[in-house]
């Protein structure tokens, strides 16, 4: 791992990312806007359920096939 391998946005997890979970809070974003964690394996399935439950979750993308809407529509937790 380097320092420019993304990491998982689980608390505390330095595991390499190799999901994108692509979510948007309606009460504060437009529909189209995309904000984005990532997640190694272990924490894809915790974090997915996180943002599901709270109906924000849009959709979960293999890291390597993410593609970003547009420039600054997506952002990071």
């Amino acid at each position: 791992m380097t320092d420019e391998t993304p990491i998982c946005s689980a608390k505390g997890c330095r595991a390499a990312a190799v999901w994108v979970l692509a979510w948007n809070n309606p009460k504060i974003h437009t529909p189209e806007r995309r904000k984005t964690w990532l997640a190694c394996e272990e924490h894809r399935e915790h974090l997915s359920q996180f943002l599901g439950v709270r109906g924000l979750l849009k959709d979960v993308v293999p890291f390597g096939e993410w593609e970003a809407p547009d420039a600054g529509a997506e952002g990071s937790a």
